[in-house]
């Protein structure tokens, strides 16, 4: 069974898993329910584009999640590899990018949760650097595009790389934080 370390982390393992038909879109129902000592979370509902009913099940851990947007704690993910939380951040950070470049500072903050999950995202990779390391080993990567990503260039997942693309999302969101009003403050920031 797999097991999520939050609802947010569950979520972003869903979107990476589409079914068969390609499609990631369902009508997700949720409920929790107690099996033995594990609290457990299953999502299910029908694919969007071809009815196939979709199920995940999730063991959430033990540990109470951090509020979104981040996916975990301390510990690394046991269902989502460094290469996807990268290629998600990087994603989600240049279609936000162009965003931003194209619309006035005074609406950046319309797009402040998505530069956030952007850094949660980042700030996932390093926790897969074992200590007294300085990059993610080989062996983190899970998936077959984890696998792929990480033999087409090992050095993206070095630490100093790494914490490079994390401090220049937060300098992102800063920025935004700066010139932006929070909801329903009709006040513009000096």
């Amino acid at each position: 069974m797999l097991t999520a370390r939050s609802a947010f982390e569950a979520h972003l393992y869903m979107d990476l898993h589409p079914c068969e038909c390609g499609s990631g879109d369902f009508d997700r129902q949720h409920r929790l329910e107690q099996h033995g000592d594990d609290i457990v979370a299953v999502y299910e509902g029908p694919c969007r584009q071809c009815g196939t009913t979709r199920r995940f099940v999730f063991r959430m851990a033990e540990e109470i999640p951090p509020p979104p947007p981040a996916f975990g704690g301390r510990e690394p993910s046991q269902i989502i590899d460094p290469w996807e939380f990268a290629e998600v951040g990087f994603r989600i950070s240049e279609s936000t990018g162009i965003k931003l470049l194209n619309t006035p500072k005074s609406e950046h903050g319309k797009l402040r949760d998505a530069v956030a999950y952007t850094v949660a995202a980042f700030e996932e990779i390093p926790k897969f650097i074992p200590p007294g390391q300085d990059a993610v080993p080989a062996a983190a990567f899970t998936s077959e595009a984890g696998k792929a990503g990480y033999r087409r260039d090992p050095g993206n997942f070095d630490r100093d790389i790494l914490e490079m693309n994390i401090k220049n999302a937060r300098a992102v969101l800063a920025n935004i934080d700066r010139h932006s009003s929070p909801p329903g403050d009709t006040a513009p920031k000096a």
